[in-house]
């Protein structure tokens, strides 16, 4: 059993260096960009992932109307071990909606309804919820009440609603963390350990992927976009 806890300011050290852990252990379950691990940009995209994550973290409470707002949880038995979040973005000047951002529960306590239970709690706060996803888990968030609106890139955009709320959305720009001399160092070590060609490959990879998933994306919008009209 699992017991949930709402946060609005930064959780304990010990929690979030779990909730850290668990974005780099299920990247790809998470990832707008889900490379395999035999990518060699795969622990790029991973360490990029969890700075955004450590940034929204970082920043809950220190703006208190548009900061990120994190849904754990605990271990009944051991309320020290997180078993999974839920990390989402509060509109500011719509108080209904909101942004989930990252969802996640530990492999061994998946299929126990901890996921479908935060995003419950979510939506007693916020009922017109929106996010992004892969083709592939969109029949999960289905289950959960969300309905397909559209494609965008390599992601289907789903709501609990009809249409997307008016409402603006303090997203973290994740272009400076491309960007920082950490990501560069981190490049240079993969170009060393892997050599150019492959990095060069492993991009070639990466897009083709990204190509896959807005076909998926763009197919499966089309698909529900259709079947509603239907009904």
């Amino acid at each position: 059993m699992f017991t949930l806890t709402h946060l609005a300011t930064p959780p304990p050290e010990s929690l979030k260096s779990q909730v850290l852990q668990m974005v780099v252990d299920y990247f790809s379950d998470i990832s707008p960009a889900p490379l395999a691990p035999s990518n060699p940009l795969y622990q790029l995209y991973q360490y990029v992932i969890g700075f955004e994550v450590h940034l929204y973290l970082q920043a809950m409470g220190s703006e208190p109307g548009s900061s990120a707002r994190l849904i754990l949880a605990l271990d009944n038995e051991d309320p020290a071990q997180v078993l999974g979040f839920a990390l989402y973005l509060p509109s500011p000047d719509d108080p209904d909606a909101c942004t989930l951002a990252y969802l996640a529960v530990r492999a061994g306590h998946r299929r126990r309804g901890i996921a479908r239970a935060m995003l419950q709690q979510m939506l007693i706060l916020h009922p017109h919820a929106a996010l992004a996803c892969v083709a592939s888990r969109v029949p999960t968030f289905e289950a959960m009440g969300f309905q397909v609106l559209a494609a965008r890139g390599p992601q289907v955009l789903m709501n609990t609603r009809g249409t997307a709320s008016d409402g603006w959305i303090a997203v973290q720009d994740i272009e400076p963390i491309f960007q920082s001399k950490e990501v560069r160092q981190i490049h240079t070590y993969l170009v060393k350990q892997h050599g150019e060609k492959a990095m060069r490959d492993a991009e070639k990879q990466r897009d083709r992927l990204l190509d896959q998933l807005g076909r998926q994306a763009e197919t499966l919008a089309q698909q529900r976009c259709a079947a509603n009209r239907l009904h």
